[in-house]
């Protein structure tokens, strides 16, 4: 996705390594190794098996966000540093923030040669939002003006379209919100805003095993568990238009084979290189290595339905953060690689800032007094909920005995095969405790590391926090009446989160990748992401 990408709940970009003596693989096969399978002009990268079909509503983690954002583009983007970069729309405008015009580049076509419309935008989001599909991204369409007639909070839609959303011509539409909010534009950059042609309408099952799009790729093939292949779309109009001839998305069952088959030539590109090898990557890959900080943050979130957290004080989550010595789990364990957290939101976006805090400090003797003035832990053991292919399992484990060390809590890893078996059980409400929470930027502004994940009604607030409190400062946020102010006033409701502890935030992410010697032009954007449009081959 992207020139540059929204993600979600991201999969790995956090593996470590505890032994600098750890071997990584040859770089003795790269040079003339031709990846097997691969059509000329292609090239790979190592993404696993999306969650769900491949709908841009539905989608909300980083595995199926790169298929998704190689298929469709939605009206804008970001740039490199998070500005605004208009894809295939021509202007986003409001004079008063909540009624915005939006109008569409023409000459877009679909991948089946359909026009892309105004009308190809405005029946996907009233579809979308509607609580009949029972899409995950439902909710980012809730400011819009009737949203609540197609989405009740219960019983059946009392209408099928919102009455926010109307057709002015082929290329012209307008979005009219129940309230300002200044910073609607950005939120428009998240892939779930994605048009959708007409023959989505009458198969939408089949559709997202066959998806057609408007972006820069063409579906071809998706071998579940295997990999996914699409194909540069030569009809494409955006910004971002392929320089190669197509991709394969690769799925791999550890971040170490992947490393394996870059070293061998068999792969083009790895997102985050694993435990075995991250000491000496940078060896192995020279100045084909790739580290870099971007817009995510990885924390802890408590399942609060859950017996451990169901009824907890927040004076014990602040005293468990308190007992994580993040400084030295991300200088040895983690390698160096990744930057203690300081705040709930990561360097990068708009209105990050630094709280006036020690909840984020080392203290055993506070940490430990903290948890037993809250009434400790139910049963005295917690667990940590982790994806097991994403290269997590070792500073889990160091920070489960960082805190049993500290408050005497017993903590135990509770691994998940994969990213997929990890997302169903958040999804279910099945978290028996905390669960390993990874969140890169949909959009570079503070909002998106709040909102989306602690609002009452958010889709992604797997640990069902609620306060009360806390939803109306971040209302207040919404309606401002400026984009500064909005951020500044979720500025305020972080402090605010301090308080409430809806999660522990441990450290900045940053993506450990690689590319092999057949490919060029390899970048990655601020949300850690690679910019596959931009890849050549040589």
């Amino acid at each position: 996705m992207r020139g540059a990408k929204s993600a979600k709940w991201v999969a790995g970009a956090i593996v470590v390594a505890l032994s600098a003596t750890a071997c990584g693989g040859s770089d003795s096969g790269d040079s003339d190794a031709k990846e097997k399978g691969k059509p000329a002009g292609y090239v790979s990268i190592d993404v696993g098996e999306p969650q769900k079909p491949l709908n841009p509503a539905d989608t909300n983690e980083t595995l199926g966000s790169y298929v998704i954002q190689s298929l469709f583009t939605q009206l804008l983007d970001f740039d490199a540093k998070g500005g605004i970069v208009y894809t295939n729309a021509e202007s986003v405008e409001s004079k008063d923030s909540k009624t915005w015009t939006v109008k569409l580049k023409p000459g877009w076509k679909f991948h089946n040669g359909e026009d892309v419309t105004a009308k190809s935008y405005v029946d996907a989001w009233n579809w979308y939002a509607n609580t009949k599909n029972k899409m995950q991204n439902a909710p980012w369409y809730s400011d819009i003006k009737g949203f609540k007639d197609v989405h009740p909070e219960k019983g059946e839609p009392t209408k099928d379209v919102m009455s926010g959303l109307k057709v002015v011509d082929d290329t012209t539409f307008t979005i009219e919100l129940d309230k300002p909010v200044p910073y609607f534009n950005y939120k428009l950059g998240y892939a779930t805003w994605a048009p959708l042609p007409k023959a989505f309408y009458a198969d939408p099952k089949a559709f997202g095993q066959n998806p057609i799009g408007n972006g820069p790729y063409k579906f071809e093939k998706w071998n579940h568990k295997k990999l996914i292949q699409v194909k540069a779309f030569d009809g494409y109009k955006g910004p971002n238009k392929a320089a190669n001839k197509g991709v394969l998305f690769k799925n791999y069952a550890t971040v170490e084979a992947a490393y394996q088959d870059l070293i061998s030539g068999n792969l083009d590109m790895i997102r985050q290189v694993g435990p075995t090898d991250l000491p000496k990557y940078k060896q192995d890959l020279g100045d084909r290595a790739i580290d870099q900080e971007y817009a995510a943050i990885q924390s802890l979130n408590p399942a609060f339905y859950s017996k451990t957290f169901k009824d907890i004080d927040p004076k014990v989550l602040q005293g468990l953060s308190m007992a994580i010595d993040r400084k030295t789990i991300t200088k040895t364990v983690l390698n160096g690689t990744r930057t203690p957290a300081t705040s709930f939101t990561p360097v990068g976006v708009q209105g990050n800032q630094q709280l006036d805090t020690d909840v984020f400090t080392y203290d055993p003797k506070k940490a430990k007094q903290l948890v037993k003035e809250g009434g400790g832990v139910p049963g005295n053991k917690l667990t940590i909920q982790y994806n097991a292919d994403g290269g997590h399992k070792e500073w889990i484990t160091a920070v489960c005995e960082s805190i049993r060390n500290a408050t005497g809590v017993d903590c135990v890893p509770d691994a998940k095969p994969d990213f997929q078996t990890d997302l169903e059980a958040r999804d279910n409400d099945q978290v028996k405790g905390f669960y390993r929470g990874g969140w890169v930027a949909d959009y570079p502004l503070n909002v998106n590391f709040m909102r989306e994940l602690y609002d009452t009604t958010a889709e992604s607030n797997n640990g069902r926090f609620s306060d009360k409190d806390i939803d109306a400062m971040f209302r207040k946020g919404d309606n401002a009446k400026s984009l500064d102010e909005s951020i500044k006033l979720y500025q305020d409701a972080e402090k605010a989160l301090l308080k409430k502890m809806p999660a522990i935030p441990l450290w900045q992410y940053r993506i450990n990748g690689g590319h092999s010697k057949a490919v060029d032009n390899v970048k990655v954007d601020f949300h850690g992401d690679f910019e596959i449009t931009g890849v050549t081959t040589k």
